[in-house]
């Protein structure tokens, strides 16, 4: 699975960690994130994020 970059702070979403904190199972992919998920970091929305390279 991709992990995806936040392109205002940084923070990485890395699918085998997930986000815990936040109710995000590990192994979940960036796809099956819910739509009102945002960076745990900066607060941004999916649609500021992209694929990493």
């Amino acid at each position: 699975m991709a992990k995806y970059v936040c392109t205002v702070c940084g923070y990485v979403y890395d699918p085998a960690q997930g986000d815990p904190d936040n109710g995000i199972d590990p192994g979940t992919s960036f796809e099956n994130l819910p739509a009102d998920w945002v960076c745990p970091l900066c607060g941004a929305s999916k649609d500021e994020f992209e694929q990493e390279k």
